[in-house]
């Protein structure tokens, strides 16, 4: 990609350093997070995304503890704590019985939660599209395979890079 390729977009060279790159990437990956923040709350007002997220975590797992949520996501306990009460309190999870172990509660989405879940699901789909509308599809898929490249990588299972941004 040269200088000057698309409106607004800042874009390392092919003679910059490696340094100055991952400069960028990481500056680039920092706004993409503040992105995706905000279009939360615009997406579903009442929720954040540490609420999407544990809700997808929650729907992917089957239902999980706290403590799953806490470990998987390399949080606090209080942290997850006061995201699950924010959750329970909107009726979009509920704790049941481990059938196992009836001393352990277990996180489920509710119908709503499954309902919200879809919703901002679907909005988050369509605005990705939107976003990516012009893009060839080579460099979508490109960029697809560069993100499962960076997401999977070895130092990918670091608790730093699993970490939910705290609300």
């Amino acid at each position: 990609m040269k200088a000057g390729e698309g409106p607004d977009e800042t874009v390392v060279t092919t003679g910059g350093s490696a340094g100055a790159a991952v400069e960028t990437i990481q500056r680039e990956m920092t706004a993409f997070a503040r992105r995706a923040r905000a279009s939360a709350g615009r997406m579903h007002p009442e929720l954040s995304l540490v609420s999407y997220t544990l809700l997808g975590h929650l729907e992917e797992s089957g239902g999980c503890r706290a403590t799953d949520l806490a470990a998987h996501y390399a949080l606090d306990k209080s942290t997850v704590s006061r995201q699950v009460a924010v959750l329970e309190r909107a009726g979009l999870i509920e704790r049941r019985l481990d059938p196992d172990d009836h001393r352990v509660q277990v996180l489920h989405l509710t119908e709503a939660g499954t309902r919200i879940l879809a919703q901002v699901t679907e909005s988050r789909r369509i605005a990705f599209r939107e976003r990516l509308a012009d893009w060839p599809p080579e460099d979508l898929e490109r960029f697809a395979t560069y993100l499962v490249r960076y997401n999977t990588a070895s130092g990918a299972s670091r608790a730093s890079d699993r970490k939910v941004p705290e609300s």
